[in-house]
């Protein structure tokens, strides 16, 4: 099992004859994925990798011959919003999108028309989301080999704002002998498609899924969101947490950005150590060390280390 992807997932590349997207749709079909279409306005009749390129969604969901399940968005930021509007409106119900500097209205359009819709959107700014050796949605794990390195099949589920580190704990997770479910690069902007809280009843619902670990830093509220998620709905599931920029408390740093879009400390409510103590009480375990994080997993799952 796994969440919002399977075997069977097939998706399109909107922004497919760019560069990155070149390259993206090569590790995305090099690690088994569907990779059914491309979009590029005026550039119809191409291919990319073998991949047939279209005007417009709707040309590849003709061709396809029935609905598509997904879409990786790679335009500019300009052009983000009617690209993801057009996919929505087009039936595709998973997108991942990778551009960052979105307008923040722009992104509020989005997803609220993917709500209205019933999609699901993860991102923007993300590296999107992988279930190991089934499939991969967006540049996560990079080049088809080094995934199959960091990402083996396990599990835990992993989300977290920053792409990097989403390999980095999963890679972890797989070194350790625990591997992973899904792992999912939610996306570092203020404003996403997806929260932590909000692709919690994904993780509950999958059976081989049956711990989570989280990336958190200073600043932004999800950790709050998830906290009462959890406490709300009696959670099946431990959760760790690993917990990066502690040092952002100090007075010295007070006043300093870091991190992503969403690391706004905006009040003492945002501070790492405020965080880690709402995460502590909602009994969710924090770690300040990537190498803690396997040995607090499997203390949660009741694991010889």
């Amino acid at each position: 099992m796994s969440i919002l992807l399977n075997s069977e997932t097939t998706f399109i590349v909107q922004g497919i004859t760019g560069r990155e997207a070149v390259n993206l749709t090569k590790e995305c079909l090099d690690y088994g994925s569907q990779v059914v279409g491309g979009v590029t306005p005026g550039r119809k009749g191409r291919e990319v990798h073998g991949v047939p390129v279209f005007d417009t969604v709707g040309q590849a969901v003709e061709h396809h011959g029935g609905p598509i399940d997904g879409s990786v968005v790679t335009v500019p930021p300009a052009f983000t919003k009617d690209a993801v509007l057009e996919a929505i409106e087009n039936g595709i119900k998973l997108i991942v999108i990778v551009t960052e500097r979105i307008p923040r209205r722009d992104v509020a359009q989005m997803v609220e028309l993917a709500d209205l819709r019933g999609a699901r959107i993860i991102g923007p700014n993300c590296l999107g989301l992988i279930v190991p050796e089934v499939c991969k949605m967006g540049g996560i794990g990079g080049p088809a080999k080094d995934a199959a390195k960091a990402y083996a099949p396990g599990p835990v589920g992993v989300m977290s704002r920053s792409g990097g580190m989403t390999t980095e704990i999963s890679s972890s997770l797989t070194q350790a002998g625990l591997g992973v479910s899904t792992a999912v690069s939610i996306g570092g902007d203020a404003i996403i498609g997806s929260t932590y809280a909000e692709l919690m009843p994904y993780f509950e619902a999958d059976e081989q899924t049956r711990a989570i670990v989280i990336y958190t830093e200073p600043g932004g509220r999800m950790e709050a969101q998830l906290s009462e998620w959890v406490a709300e709905n009696d959670s099946r599931l431990p959760i760790v947490a690993f917990m990066a920029g502690k040092f952002m408390d100090d007075d010295e740093m007070k006043g300093m950005s870091f991190g992503h879009a969403g690391t706004i400390v905006e009040g003492v409510e945002d501070t790492a150590t405020e965080k880690i103590a709402r995460l502590e009480a909602a009994g969710i375990r924090v770690v300040e060390r990537i190498d803690q994080i396997p040995d607090a997993v499997k203390e949660k799952l009741g694991v010889a280390a």
